[in-house]
């Protein structure tokens, strides 16, 4: 192996020793904790820290990197205390994710590391969202971000690739190239020769380079540093190496050929750097010995003072309190003070449209945050499939009003990175149902962040939906339950132009994920009286749509003009009309005062039955309202079939088709 020191001074060199050897030991002595039982799972980077470490070490401290589970080096070189460290890996309440997470899915804002989930594409996505934060900004800084050469078979390479190509961001994208994928080989991976050669096909440069020898690894990373900043432009490294353990040390490596391990073995990254600082009189053997024992003494210190640690003392209300952000100004820029009242000229004074509200409330936020973002798919000259978004390019920029590649997991995984830079930002499905194939990055990502390692997500997904336009079961789906049951997640679902501006102002407000359901069928067919100021409606309560005493019809979105309707048309009943207005975090006092005060209720939605909010609901009220109850519990709900095209179908699958007959069967009981 072949070191080309350049300018490297010898203390310089030393120092990328000491960050080499510091990562190795810690390792090893994992390895040791782990057939001793002290800790219960490792993923082994030994063999690959040149990769980690010289690629950390290229980089400025503030730019932000997004490892995987084999690069303690990134950890270690942006000096993280060890004993912190060690309580994450022994899952004590001390550690960067207070006993939540294990191994390496954790990171911290104070080290710019970006903690992963299991799933292993969707932070290559965070990384384009972190780079635009820093183009947006004129910042001369690179997000980094690492794969493996299986995950380049995730669609979320694809298309993160494919994101910073058309945006031209500055994000260098790192394949460590370690041969297998658990036992699975490269040759059952892929069929290209090498993988960096995909960069051509995404209009980007790309290299491989020997991702064992640390000076090329430093070296390399550096210059492509270079390069994105002063080009504005992401760049690929494929770096071949090999994973001289298992998987996780559980998997074991009886799939591996032996003569690869024999055959690696002499490229290993730290045996091969000390020999060459020997040969280069750089140090002595005598001072190799001495670093070794000085970390060897300090991970047996920083061990005792973990095994010095309490037990964990568990706190309920904690937890609870802890999977959503609650203080906006401690995680996000502030909006400008100067523009508390913001204006969007009306036409006239009268009442607006539902769609109208939305995008009145979407302006003056757009006013208020100047670096708020928005992105979707045609948004911007064309101003989105329903026009919400017109007029905004003239007014905002290009800049700042996105149209994105049909990319959806990797807008939404971009738009985590933007608030890593502390950018708000509002992504908006052309449909709701495309929101399927950002579904990991909504559930696994932007929900469970701020539990897993304090970081919040804000983030707004705007999601037109539902039925009642005839256009089948591809663009009419409510998919509003697919989300509700996910902690982290907060669900807003206005039914009024009121609601719909004042709610939506919440939402971009709030700290934390929401996705914004805006029910197509009322964009244009409903009207009301809408405040011109800038006034969030509080996200998590309802809103008494009319009084009653005969029974209680519960329900929200389109539901609440059904309900109106129906209480129009039976005036002999009186019916108590409630509009949720959020199903995330519902409104628990206000379904129990609905509850007693009738004694009768129908929850009703346009979702299908099974598995809709109603039944969660219903649950709910049966364990802590029962005594309130003078009839069971009636769920009134669309069809559990798929929506169909044809409007007379579409009619019968409506829970609309049936909410008279419940109505009146719950009122004769």
């Amino acid at each position: 192996m072949e070191f080309n020191r350049k300018d490297l001074s010898d203390d310089a060199l030393i120092h990328i020793y000491r960050s080499l050897l510091w990562p190795r030991m810690i390792e090893e002595k994992m390895l040791l904790l782990l057939r001793q039982g002290i800790v219960s799972k490792w993923f082994s980077g030994i063999g690959q820290e040149a990769i980690a470490v010289g690629a950390t070490l290229a980089l400025e401290e503030d730019e932000w990197i997004m490892p995987l589970h084999r690069n303690l080096g990134v950890f270690t070189s942006r000096n993280m205390p060890l004993r912190n460290l060690f309580l994450q890996w022994q899952g004590y309440k001390e550690g960067y994710s207070k006993g939540r997470e294990r191994s390496f899915h954790f990171g911290s804002r104070e080290h710019h590391i970006c903690g992963m989930i299991s799933h292993l594409g969707p932070q290559l996505a965070v990384a384009d969202g972190v780079a635009l934060a820093y183009k947006l900004r004129n910042e001369k800084k690179v997000a980094l971000a690492f794969t493996g050469e299986g995950g380049t078979s995730e669609g979320d390479f694809h298309e993160a690739l494919n994101v910073a190509a058309v945006w031209n961001l500055p994000v260098i994208f790192i394949i460590e190239n370690n041969g297998y994928g658990l036992s699975t080989p490269v040759s059952e991976q892929y069929h290209c020769r090498n993988l960096v050669d995909r960069a051509k096909g995404y209009g980007m440069e790309g290299v491989q380079i020997d991702g064992n020898n640390i000076l090329t690894v430093l070296d390399t990373v550096k210059g492509v540093r270079d390069y994105c900043i002063q080009n504005q432009k992401p760049y690929l490294i494929e770096c071949m190496t090999f994973r001289m353990r298992g998987h996780e040390e559980a998997s074991g490596t009886k799939y591996v050929p032996p003569h690869l391990f024999e055959e690696w073995s002499k490229k290993d990254p730290l045996h091969n750097y000390e020999q060459f600082l020997l040969e280069s009189a750089v140090l002595t053997q005598e001072q190799l010995q001495s670093i070794h024992q000085e970390f060897a003494a300090h991970i047996d210190e920083e061990l005792k003072f973990v095994r010095d640690t309490g037990t964990m003392h568990v706190h309920t209300q904690e937890e609870l309190d802890d999977v959503f952000a609650h203080d906006a100004s401690a995680y996000t820029i502030p909006g400008d003070s100067s523009k508390a009242h913001p204006v969007m000229v009306r036409k006239d004074d009268g009442d607006i449209r539902f769609i109208d509200a939305i995008k009145e409330g979407l302006f003056q936020s757009m006013q208020v945050y100047d670096e708020l973002i928005l992105m979707g798919q045609d948004i911007a000259e064309y101003g989105g499939a329903f026009k919400i978004t017109e007029g905004f390019v003239e007014a905002f920029g290009k800049e700042r009003v996105r149209n994105t590649p049909i990319c959806e997991s990797a807008i939404i995984g971009a738009a985590l990175g933007l608030n890593l830079e502390k950018m708000k930002s509002v992504v908006e499905m052309q449909f709701a149902d495309f929101v399927s194939v950002g579904f990991n990055q909504i559930v696994n990502n932007l929900a469970k962040i701020h539990y897993r390692w304090g970081q919040n997500a804000d983030v707004v997904i705007r999601m037109p939906t539902g039925a009642g336009v005839g256009a089948g079961p591809f663009h009419s789906q409510s998919n509003e339950a697919w989300f509700t049951k996910v902690p982290g997640l907060k669900v807003v679902y206005p039914s009024t132009p009121a609601d719909a501006k004042g709610l939506l102002i919440a939402a971009i407000k709030d700290p934390n994920p929401v996705l914004f359901f805006e029910h197509k069928a009322l964009y244009r067919s409903v009207s009301g009286s809408v405040p011109e100021t800038y006034d969030a409606v509080e996200i998590g309560k309802a809103r008494c749509v009319q009084e009653g005493d005969d029974l209680t019809i519960i329900t929200y979105g389109l539901g609440v003009q059904w309900a109106e309707a129906l209480a129009n048309e039976l005036s002999e009943l009186s019916i108590q009309i409630l509009d949720l207005r959020t199903l995330a975090p519902l409104d628990y006092d206000a379904i129990r005062s609905c509850v007693k005060k009738t004694g009768r209720v129908v929850l009703l939605h346009e979702d299908s039955l099974t598995g809709g909010i109603g039944g969660e609901i219903a649950a709910w009220i049966a364990e802590h309202c029962f005594q309130y109850l003078d009839a069971p519990i009636t769920r009134c709900a669309s069809l559990d079939t798929p929506i169909p095209f044809n409007r007379e179908l579409e009619k019968n699958y409506l829970a609309q088709a049936r909410l008279k007959d419940a109505v009146l069967k719950l009122s004769s009981y």
